[in-house]
């Protein structure tokens, strides 16, 4: 029972650190997967702060190997002074060999693109959900955002009678 008090007296904190919400209007999202990242000390401290910005970022595999390029972490002012930080460095994504081998099957053979969509903290680790992707065209992307108008009205209507 103590236990159970213990957890209801914790505040909620959001585990989200950045989201790629351009990642929904330029793709359609498919498959989706969660890796680990290989970061940095001050890297990690500028995540807290929340520091991260991930709207061009994007993850290329090579050498069997994942890598994500692009992804903004913004060096605090308090980082140490016997380093450089450098915020648009390329960091290594850490995955199975089995999760590597099926997108770089569906990268290289069905035209898919690997897009960051969210960084999360899970069990004190950062995470980064990636997803495979494929790019919509203008006419979609219209398309897109029709439906979702439409669907926020007829929401209304049926709210209001």
């Amino acid at each position: 029972m103590a236990k159970s008090a213990k957890k209801k007296d914790k505040p909620k904190t959001s585990s989200t650190i950045a989201l790629n919400k351009k990642a929904r209007h330029n793709y359609i999202l498919e498959d989706r997967l969660e890796a680990g990242l290989a970061l940095e000390g001050w890297e990690v401290k500028s995540l807290r702060a929340g520091k991260v910005q991930m709207v061009d970022s994007y993850v290329l595999l090579k050498d069997n190997e994942a890598w994500l390029f692009g992804c903004l972490i913004t060096a605090l002012p308090t980082a140490s002074t016997h380093i450089q930080p450098d915020p648009i460095r390329t960091r290594k994504l850490l995955l199975h060999r089995d999760e590597i081998d099926k997108m770089v099957g569906a990268v290289e053979r069905k035209g898919y693109s690997l897009i960051p969509t969210a960084l999360y903290w899970k069990k004190g680790r950062a995470k980064l959900e990636i997803a495979l992707a494929k790019g919509k065209k203008e006419h979609d992307k219209r398309a897109t955002l029709k439906d979702r108008d439409w669907k926020r009205d007829k929401q209304r209507i049926l709210k209001h009678g």
